[in-house]
């Protein structure tokens, strides 16, 4: 199992070798995580990660993080259409291939934000259960749990607690 880090915050901001964007089958970073990785990361990230476009719900592609603090991002869809729904078993294909993604690539440290949540409508506490199970044999030394608000981030403590799963917590 590694290390389980949970804190409140941006995962643009986060030093890892990866962060996670819960995209959509397309690639196109119109909107949440994504949006907010492009803005801050690059234009360059859209350009690469759509010379990959379009990948299947259990694949994940990685891009150049750009002006991030993170070496790399970890592309998964959770959605087939931008706006579309997901559902768990779509998170959790999407987790798997994310981390299969970072295992390849030699990485040691990925964030994660809630998988799906947004306009994927999944719930988050069912979303982080889903990374929690999928995370807990992987090769990956470090995974950074990032939530977004003080709601979202009570829930991921919630469910860490309620799984008996040790997480090293940052406010």
């Amino acid at each position: 199992m590694p290390k389980i880090v949970i804190i409140k915050g941006d995962i643009t901001d986060i030093e890892a070798d990866a962060i996670v964007n819960p995209a959509n089958i397309h690639l196109l970073m119109g909107g949440g995580v994504a949006e907010a990785i492009r803005r801050k990361g690059g234009e360059t990230i859209q350009r690469e990660v759509l010379k990959k476009a379009p990948i299947d719900i259990g694949k994940a592609v990685e891009t150049a993080a750009g002006d991030l603090k993170a070496r790399y991002v970890i592309h998964t869809p959770t959605v087939k259409s931008p706006g579309g729904r997901s559902n768990s078993e779509f998170v959790r294909k999407a987790v798997r291939a994310a981390i299969r993604k970072a295992e390849e690539l030699g990485l040691k440290s990925i964030a994660f934000p809630a998988m799906g949540t947004g306009v994927g409508s999944v719930p988050v506490d069912t979303a982080i259960k889903i990374t929690l199970e999928e995370i807990s044999d992987s090769n990956l030394d470090e995974v950074i749990l990032v939530a977004w608000s003080d709601r979202d981030f009570e829930i991921f403590r919630r469910v860490a607690s309620e799984m008996d799963i040790k997480a090293h917590v940052r406010e």
